[in-house]
């Protein structure tokens, strides 16, 4: 009897340390499985944290063509007693087209800039009204043709003419003469658009299809230098700087510099549209020009140093021009400025490559 006492004594004892045994096991799990929990949730609150500190990726928006406010499209003097001009550099677009005697006008194209010096502004010309319109840019001008008052009546057009207005949104200086030396500026135009109760915003998007990314036209020919001759009176030329990736702009011989600021005229695409400009047979007899430009026309985009064959489409006056390649695509064209010469059908544009350097003799 006395043996088995001990041995359920010996037993209890072997159970109570199992059962101890057991406890602080299961004890160390709990801790284990605590301590694994809490860290995982720490873990997934910092997670959390850095994901909501990091800073999300901004896309890239275009510069030159943002904003809701409408456009002035303002007609510029390219006669060589007007040069320098003024203003220019601070334009999304400039066309340039013939007009009588084989000069050319500009019309260059302002959204959301300011300048506090534009021009010389000249009298406005038929033809420069569907680019107007194409961009839904307020008309500014001072003087007009026959045709382009008939116009601009017809195709009801907001229009600030400087013969009309009271004196304060253009100035002639002083440094050059009449009729080469009328002058405006943003605000003056902003002023007196908001006198006349013009709609001072544009939801219309951008003739253009610009473009974040850079184009590089890899598949396009060589175009350092373009040469562009007008006519026999107006040659404007184009030399790529590399640097910068901007074309310098050149006419008759002579840098194109800005009025104010002396420095190079300078823009990142050029566009050239070829199509048929004839003298108008009217009782003025002034060898005012007129343009054959609704249809599709052969031309040419140019950016970076290379050029590619385009084809420009436009419907009707009104409609905007659609720039395609020749497969049929709406080109993209990179964020910058664009001069757009519309040009005579049979302008002989001069492409210039890089000089390839000559091969080693072996």
């Amino acid at each position: 009897m006395k043996k088995k006492g001990k041995r359920n004594k010996k037993n209890n004892s072997k159970t109570k340390i199992l059962i101890l045994i057991l406890v602080l096991l299961i004890i160390g799990a709990g801790s284990v499985l605590g301590y694994k929990i809490i860290k995982d949730k720490e873990n997934q609150e910092t997670a959390v944290a850095e994901e909501s500190n990091v800073e999300p990726i901004e896309e890239k928006t275009v510069q030159i063509f943002q904003g809701e406010d409408r456009p002035f499209a303002i007609m510029i003097d390219n006669h060589s007693d007007a040069w320098p001009q003024a203003g220019i550099q601070k334009a999304y677009m400039v066309y340039e087209i013939v007009v009588e005697g084989g000069e050319t006008r500009l019309m260059a194209l302002f959204k959301g800039a300011d300048s506090e010096k534009i021009g010389p502004v000249r009298s406005a010309r038929h033809y420069f009204l569907d680019y107007a319109m194409e961009n839904d840019a307020i008309y500014t001008h001072f003087g007009e043709s026959p045709q382009a008052a008939s116009d601009i009546k017809k195709y009801s057009i907001n229009e600030i003419d400087g013969i009309a207005e009271d004196g304060t949104t253009f100035w002639r200086v002083k440094d050059k003469v009449s009729p080469h030396n009328a002058v405006t500026s943003i605000a003056k135009l902003l002023t007196s658009a908001n006198n006349k109760k013009f709609r001072m915003t544009s939801s219309k998007e951008s003739v253009l299809n610009y473009v974040t990314d850079e184009v590089n036209l890899e598949e396009g020919q060589g175009a350092i230098s373009v040469t562009i001759p007008h006519s026999q009176l107006q040659t404007v030329k184009y030399v790529y700087n590399e640097q910068n990736k901007v074309y310098e702009r050149y006419a008759r011989g002579k840098e194109q510099k800005d009025w104010d600021t002396k420095e190079m005229l300078t823009t990142k695409n050029i566009i050239i549209t070829f199509c048929d400009n004839y003298t108008l047979s009217d009782k003025e007899n002034k060898g005012r020009q007129g343009l054959k430009n609704i249809g599709t026309f052969d031309g040419y985009y140019i950016t970076n140093g290379k050029a590619m064959k385009i084809k420009c489409i436009k419907n009707t006056r009104e409609e905007q021009t659609i720039y395609q390649d020749l497969e049929g695509n709406e080109i993209k064209v990179n964020d910058g400025n664009t001069f757009v010469h519309i040009c005579p059908i049979n302008t002989n544009v001069g492409l210039e490559a890089p000089v390839e350097p000559a091969n080693p003799t072996v």
